[in-house]
């Protein structure tokens, strides 16, 4: 009989949702040394794996499963990761905001507060191009709510060209080509080494002045000098990060300082329990019957 472990801040939510789904065999146990399955949260699972001694499968709540993938920690098992259930949150947010830049609801704030009409003309996003950093699951997500704004979506990416909402695909080394022109940047990179400090000073430098930058992804893809200065010097509108490198921020980091620098601080898609235990019972059933799982993360790609 299949034992599970859950792993997770929200581990008596998890077992409520699983034992709703009615899945067959399987027993939720709370030692570590007994499951062949563990559910849960990469970075706590990291710490236990030298305990894990059946493990066969790791499913991750999160997207990203960085701490699981890093080196020197054993692979001798199926990592599986959330996808497809981020989409439609980080959509929210993303174009939350950029309808807040258009529509200048922050410089209306500001206008109230001081008591002074302002009536100047409002922005839209109908003809504005967005760029995306990455085109997976959220980027295909955002992307198509762009083109339903009337927005012209230009990806970056590796190789692969599979959504087809995106009107221009550019690859490296023609990140600078990509960034040509664009409004809005929207950075949905997973962490890897390849991504480290992508969003660099030249790419910086690429955008238009009235540019806005928004990472949604990982922290480590934004070179946080190299956006300081951007953002100080007036070479770019603003940027709104959800993710920083480290997380949380320290005190003294100058992000906290930096003008047109707005923080959220990793809440832009929370992974709700009823949505990943979707994907942790499709994959069981694909388990039971020894098929390939769904999501399987490569080691080294790290994603």
């Amino acid at each position: 009989m299949p034992k599970l472990l859950i792993v997770s801040h929200d581990a008596d939510e998890y077992v409520q949702w699983i034992r709703e789904a009615n899945l067959p065999h399987l027993e939720v146990v709370t030692d570590p040394a007994e499951c062949d399955i563990v559910l849960g949260e990469p970075r706590r699972i990291r710490d236990m794996l030298p305990h894990l001694t059946r493990l066969k499968w790791i499913q991750s709540v999160y997207a990203g499963v960085e701490y699981l993938v890093e080196p020197g920690h054993r692979r001798d098992y199926i990592l599986t990761n959330a996808r497809g259930v981020f989409g439609e949150l980080m959509t929210e947010y993303v174009f939350g905001y950029l309808l807040a830049f258009e529509k200048k609801i922050f410089e209306r704030i500001h206008s109230q507060q001081v008591r002074r009409w302002d009536n100047t003309e409002s922005g839209r996003l109908r003809g504005k191009t967005l760029g995306l950093l990455g085109v997976g699951s959220i980027g295909s997500h955002l992307a198509a709510a762009a083109k339903f704004f009337g927005m012209q979506v230009r990806g970056f990416t590796r190789a692969s060209e599979d959504c087809s909402h995106v009107d221009a695909y550019f690859h490296p080394p023609d990140i600078l080509k990509f960034a040509s022109g664009l409004d809005y940047l929207v950075c949905v990179l997973p962490r890897t080494e390849g991504t480290n400090r992508l969003v660099d000073a030249a790419l910086l430098d690429a955008l238009p002045r009235h540019a806005v930058l928004i990472n949604v992804g990982r922290g480590n893809a934004v070179d946080d000098s190299a956006l300081v200065e951007a953002l100080t010097q007036g070479k770019l509108a603003a940027a709104v990060l959800d993710v920083t490198d480290p997380e949380p921020l320290p005190p003294h980091h100058p992000f906290w300082a930096t003008p047109n620098l707005y923080l959220t601080f990793h809440t832009s898609a929370r992974s709700y329990p009823e949505d990943i235990v979707k994907i942790f019972a499709e994959n069981y059933r694909l388990y039971l019957e020894g098929k390939p799982l769904k999501y399987q993360v490569d080691f080294e790609k790290g994603y």
